[in-house]
């Protein structure tokens, strides 16, 4: 994944967003995943959220929260929003768990797409379900299939090495 971002008057390459400067924090890691659409994933979610603290900052750590929906009770939708779209603006990566369809989690990617952040996209494969060909057939997302919890975190840590040069 190559693709830049001009971010406070300079221009962020994957390289230079994961190999930053002694000092500066990891990489600001927005991860998303379907909350109203479904929360059957939700034990998935933490897994692959705790793969990526290890790699950065998670803005959205609450994503792998099973009990979310009743935390989130005591946020106006405008509050959620505003918080989410302020947390897309801060991230340096975005990574989506996409097997179950979100509107929420659509209209996410396409805020990170048009802000220019990079862009994972991870879904497993099952039998029957097809993933959207507006996510499937973007260019501008990094698309990665799996088949299982373990394969799901070998990707995220592949991409994540991936992006620091040789």
């Amino acid at each position: 994944m190559r693709k830049q971002r001009e971010n406070r008057g300079q221009t962020l390459s994957m390289e230079t967003i994961v190999n930053k400067t002694p000092g500066q924090t990891g990489l600001n890691i927005y991860f998303a995943g379907a909350i109203r659409g479904g929360r059957d994933d939700a034990e998935l979610y933490a897994t692959l959220i705790q793969c990526l603290k290890r790699h950065g900052r998670v803005l959205t750590e609450h994503v792998g929260n099973v009990d979310l929906l009743q935390e989130e009770q005591f946020l106006s939708e405008e509050e959620i929003f505003t918080r989410d779209m302020q947390w897309i603006a801060e991230a340096d990566l975005v990574i989506a768990e996409v097997s179950t369809p979100s509107l929420g989690v659509g209209y996410e990617l396409a805020v990170a797409e048009k802000q220019g952040i990079p862009i994972v996209c991870l879904y497993r494969e099952k039998k029957g379900c097809t993933l959207s060909a507006m996510i499937k057939g973007n260019p501008f997302f990094q698309v990665r299939a799996y088949r299982d919890r373990e394969e799901a975190e070998a990707t995220i840590v592949r991409l994540i090495q991936d992006f620091r040069p040789a």
